[in-house]
């Protein structure tokens, strides 16, 4: 199930990036304006408007959660700093581990620059990740990484203001259980406003050269 989520996804990130290169390279054409909107749809986005593509719209917001040390912290605390965000859990498999190696290797790659970076990777298990759990399991990638929980009202509200899936999945022993979940990091502005979004497979020289050319860092 985690796979088929995962190629999901990937495939709507593929869609998205056929339809901006329709608009792009046809002059808005009807076609790749009606393939926009459908993936826009898909997605629960605002269709695009007359400026063109428009997957930004309705991505981001308020959340209040709680750090690793306990302390309550809202997307305004980091207001000033670019922030990647990532919601996963502790507890998964493959791709979480996989994604926080990458935002790890982001960080190394943009050198003293990273410090005007926040990389918050928010629980999608709040039930399990308490903030022992995941300051020791943040540690394991990069200790530059933010690990915030919740309640799970909390992070729920903060899912749906990114636009992320998540779902428990019983496993045969009833104790048990995996959390399905979209796959995307999120690049926000120091204003807090949506600024691009990478799918499974990015690569870290290229989110590191999309912050540089972005924030105008010369290295």
């Amino acid at each position: 199930m985690l796979r088929v989520i995962r190629w999901t996804m990937l495939g709507l990130v593929v869609l998205l990036g056929a339809a901006w290169l329709g608009i792009s390279f046809t002059g808005a054409s009807p076609e790749g304006r009606a393939l926009e909107t459908r993936v826009m749809a898909i997605l629960g986005l605002s269709a695009p408007g007359p400026g063109g593509f428009g997957f930004g719209d309705g991505i981001g917001g308020p959340f209040r959660l709680t750090d690793t040390a306990g302390q309550s912290v809202t997307d305004a605390s980091f207001r000033g700093r670019w922030m990647l965000i990532y919601f996963g859990y502790t507890s998964c498999p493959d791709i979480c581990p996989t994604e926080l190696t990458m935002i790890a290797a982001v960080l190394r790659d943009l050198g003293p620059n990273a410090a005007r970076v926040a990389p918050l990777f928010i629980t999608v298990d709040p039930a399990r990740d308490t903030g022992k759990v995941l300051a020791a399991y943040v540690r394991l990638f990069d200790p530059r990484l933010i690990g915030l929980t919740g309640t799970p009202a909390e992070i729920s509200r903060a899912a749906r203001a990114y636009r992320v899936f998540y779902r428990k999945v019983a496993l045969r022993d009833e104790n048990a259980y995996l959390m399905d979940h979209s796959s995307f990091v999120y690049l926000m502005g120091p204003d807090g406003r949506f600024v691009d979004l990478f799918g499974p497979g990015a690569r870290a020289a290229d989110i590191a050269a999309s912050l540089r050319s972005r924030a105008g860092w010369k290295n």
